[in-house]
């Protein structure tokens, strides 16, 4: 154990959960691909007798299920609970939760089976049914259909967003084997007009390269005779021509692709009420205009250094817009994955892990928290102050997660809005109570016990 001390913790009272039974009717589902095991659990049909299980297999079909919900309906089901296995569940969820019925989704980690029992999905399905009726099994957070809705868009612009970005590097990759150094003197192939004229030109047969630089823009890195030079050594077979005009328009595509999302995403949330804001005269309103009573929701969100209107979009769409299924700030953070998972045992406190949660919502955390850091705000001062100290994977994480308790208190009061607190505020701050207490240990020292009253 070494040098290790064991903490003393004084002895408290901690109240218990009530796992008793908890649910008289409940039903417990183990989902495959094709087809489902149902375990209904109800109460004994004579008194002092057991409760009884039935086990059914039901395939994977809408009428099927439908008719699973008509039974359940029927048996006064109170909760029905299944495992999230990959996507097959979303059929089964939501065709149950349109019936009326209470459904949860579960962790399989949390419902895992236990060590020496058999195996098989008929007895997953009781195993589920039986920690639900006790209350052992959290659920997961499913966000309404609108919000399912949307993101299902934003996770597909994601998606087509890092195709575009591999087309530019296998464009990219392709241009070096032809040796074409045009990504050395632009300041990125796919963000500036120049390379694209440029590659047009080539793939339409231009191989001059004093021609081929005359249509760069006169404010490219080096001016237009880097371009000609990064253009002299170019040696290009007979299929480089197809090969970037190939690239080029499937970049173009997925241009267009994009573009045509971006305004399904924002007609989708504009048709969320609880995303509408208030116009000055007290009227819900998708855009209320410059005068607003209380922003729209993606609008305030878009307040927070490093997040762009696209981005507070693709937030709304994991966290959803009401903020009660996360009690607090810190349980939405846990949700996402942002929160240092506790291990500790006996006098040893290992490193904390990392928390697996939404990796979208995770990831749209961490590009807010670079664009922060760009920025002269509190967020960007935090984050080079931190990755001084901590390096900059682990500011990026911090950052990030400051910014998403910045969206639950935004999201759960429609009138608040972003105000930064400086970039100075750590160090006048920091300053002022290292003096306090500075002076406070002096004061203790001379024997004097002091009580600090803030001046009015």
């Amino acid at each position: 154990m070494g040098n290790a001390r064991a903490r003393k913790i004084p002895a408290q009272l901690v109240e218990d959960e009530d796992y008793q039974l908890r649910h008289e009717r409940v039903a417990g589902i183990d989902i495959a691909k094709a087809k489902a095991d149902v375990c209904t659990r109800l109460p004994p049909v004579r008194e002092g007798g057991r409760r009884a299980s039935r086990v059914e297999e039901v395939p994977a079909t809408a009428p099927e299920i439908l008719a699973l919900a008509g039974r359940l309906l029927a048996d006064g089901a109170e909760l029905v609970v299944m495992e999230a296995t990959s996507d097959y569940w979303r059929i089964w969820y939501y065709l149950l939760e349109a019936a009326g019925l209470n459904v949860q989704l579960v962790n399989p980690s949390h419902a895992r089976q236990l060590a020496g029992r058999p195996k098989t999905d008929r007895l997953d399905a009781q195993w589920i049914a039986r920690l639900a009726e006790m209350g052992l099994l959290r659920p997961s957070f499913v966000p309404p259909p609108e919000i399912r809705a949307l993101r299902d868009l934003t996770r597909t612009r994601l998606q087509l967003v890092r195709d575009r970005t591999r087309e530019w590097q296998r464009l990219e990759k392709l241009l070096e084997g032809a040796l074409v150094k045009l990504s050395s003197v632009v300041h990125s192939l796919s963000g500036t007009r120049t390379a694209r004229d440029i590659l047009q030109a080539i793939a339409d047969g231009e191989r001059d390269p004093k021609t081929l630089a005359a249509l760069a823009a006169a404010h490219v890195k080096g001016g237009r005779s880097a371009v000609e030079r990064s253009l002299e050594g170019m040696t290009l077979a007979g299929c480089h021509p197809m090969l970037i005009r190939i690239h080029l328009d499937h970049v173009t595509l997925l241009d267009q692709s994009v573009a045509a999302i971006e305004d399904e995403i924002a007609a989708a949330l504009d048709a969320i009420e609880g995303a509408w804001g208030i116009s000055a005269d007290g009227v819900p309103s998708p855009d209320p205009g410059p005068d607003a009573a209380a922003l729209a929701a993606a609008d305030r969100l878009a307040e927070i250094p490093g997040v762009s209107l696209a981005l507070a979009r693709a937030i709304i769409a994991e966290t959803g817009l009401d903020m009660t299924r996360f009690p607090t700030a810190s349980h939405l953070v846990s949700w996402a994955g942002l929160a240092p998972v506790a291990r500790q045992s006996g006098p040893r406190n290992r490193k904390p892990g990392k928390g697996q949660g939404d990796a979208y919502l995770k990831g749209y955390c961490a590009q807010a928290a670079m664009g922060a850091a760009r920025t002269g705000t509190f967020p960007g001062e935090r984050f080079h102050r931190l990755s001084r100290r901590l390096g900059g994977l682990r500011a990026q994480c911090a950052v990030g997660r400051s910014i998403l308790v910045i969206v639950w208190h935004l999201l759960a009061d429609p009138t608040a809005r972003y105000r930064d607190l400086g970039p100075d505020w750590h160090d006048r701050k920091a300053d002022r109570d290292r003096k306090i207490r500075t002076h406070l240990r002096q004061l203790q020292a001379l024997g004097l016990d002091v009580t600090i009253t803030p001046a009015a």
